[in-house]
């Protein structure tokens, strides 16, 4: 059961507990954390393409962010924030979980990469940004329409916010919370299927606080093909929204 916010945040301390629990083996591609690895190439992937189609920008660039500011909301020890910022952004990581903070800066400091870490969530956001990820976060958050209500107000004109998170179905019960968390794959207790949104309650909340969704592209898992893009989104999703015109 969720306990009560932290005043004037979205956080649930119950959620930054748990997933402070894991910041030491955040880094640990085998470790408790060993699905967000396998699930980053795909995700950064489809932030790439994103991110080309909508500043036109050339795919063989190896800094397209250069000269553009990015935050990563519920960052961990900074799966998404490193990479973000070797593709040139000026990045601020945000995560409720002080151990996952200390665990990020640490890591970041091993790379020569400078991240500007804070504990916290949207109200943390010094914005605007011109990208916006919060990738698996918004399934843990207190309130759905506070937090996005959150990242859209610190979002720039022409900014871009890229969200990932479980589809609401049977097959991502049984996937994320029956199998990977029934076989210890997943942390018990990462999950609460009642908490997942199918794409069209995230779509449209993200339209009640003023931003467009421009695309919707499915996460799929299969033995051979292991995680990969998809037009199925019945386990798992990535939505890009921007400002409404």
């Amino acid at each position: 059961m969720a306990s009560d916010p932290t005043p004037g945040t979205t956080i649930d301390p119950n959620e930054a507990a748990h997933f402070g629990r894991m910041a030491a083996e955040w880094w640990d591609p085998n470790g408790s954390s060993a699905m967000l690895h396998r699930l980053n190439p795909v995700r950064l992937a489809y932030i790439r393409d994103r991110l080309d189609q909508h500043w036109s920008l050339d795919e063989c660039d190896i800094r397209p962010l250069k000269g553009r500011r990015a935050a990563d909301v519920g960052c961990g020890a900074g799966l998404l924030a490193e990479p973000l910022a070797r593709l040139g952004a000026e990045v601020t990581g945000l995560d409720p979980a002080p151990e996952n903070i200390a665990a990020a800066r640490e890591h970041a400091l091993g790379q020569g990469l400078q991240i500007d870490y804070r504990v916290g969530s949207i109200e943390a956001l010094s914005g605007p940004y011109d990208l916006i990820t919060s990738l698996e976060v918004v399934e843990h958050v207190s309130d759905v329409r506070q937090y996005l209500q959150g990242l859209a107000d610190a979002l720039a004109d022409d900014g871009l916010l890229i969200l990932s998170t479980p589809n609401r179905t049977g097959l991502s019960r049984f996937m994320l919370i029956t199998a990977a968390e029934g076989t210890g794959q997943i942390p018990r207790g990462t999950h609460d299927w009642d908490k997942f949104l199918t794409p069209e309650e995230l779509t449209a909340v993200l339209r009640d606080v003023g931003l467009d969704p421009i695309d919707c592209t499915g996460l799929s898992w299969g033995p051979a093909r292991g995680f990969h893009l998809s037009e199925t989104k019945s386990l798992n999703y990535l939505l890009t929204a921007r400002r409404s015109a």
